[in-house]
């Protein structure tokens, strides 16, 4: 796998590019990776629990880390 997916994926989360963070979300081969940007993403834009909003974006960048780490 491509670790470029993986860096512009973590870039687009830290600056809140949410919609370039959708394309990575279509386009990448990791089907783990794009489950974690959509349960994130579906989070941010209809949950009002800051804690699960808070525990995807966790989630996420944690696989992030350790994708990259691999």
């Amino acid at each position: 796998m491509a670790t470029l997916d993986y860096d512009k994926a973590l870039y687009y989360t830290l600056w809140q590019q949410w919609d370039d963070l959708i394309v990575i979300m279509v386009r990448t081969k990791d089907d783990l990776l794009a489950k974690k940007i959509n349960n994130f993403l579906c989070a941010f834009r209809s949950e009002n629990n800051t804690k699960i909003i808070i525990q995807q974006h966790e989630n996420l960048l944690h696989y992030l880390d350790h994708a990259m780490g691999i």
